[in-house]
């Protein structure tokens, strides 16, 4: 993710966030106002991470002219009907929802972008 516009002097922030937060639901840990207690990005992206049980399902409305990518970090989930393991990525277009269930402990960060 590059910069919105050259020139902006750079930042660094750095955030826990607890995994309660992330439990079964999208958690907002990175955004272009700090929104929710995120940390600060100077670019249109939203970032979630999600900390998933078996046989739990989230779900994201990706508004229109809106892309996402989605990263496994750890177990197997099914995005939209696609199976998907750890270390896998999708690119997500031309879809106004985005499904994703787990399939057994999963971890996973959707990146939700202009």
């Amino acid at each position: 993710i590059l910069p919105a516009r050259e020139g902006i002097e750079p930042d660094y922030e750095e955030k826990k966030f607890p995994d309660k937060e992330k439990h079964n639901q999208l958690r907002l840990i990175i955004s272009p106002e700090g929104d929710d207690g995120s940390v600060r990005i100077n670019q249109d992206a939203r970032v979630y991470a999600s900390m998933l049980e078996p046989e739990s399902e989230v779900s994201h409305e990706l508004a229109d002219g809106r892309h996402a990518w989605l990263q496994v970090a750890a177990g197997t989930i099914s995005l939209n009907g696609t199976e998907l393991i750890q270390g896998d990525g999708a690119a997500i277009s031309d879809e106004t929802t985005i499904k994703i269930a787990s399939l057994d402990h999963s971890e996973v960060l959707l990146f939700d972008l202009a």
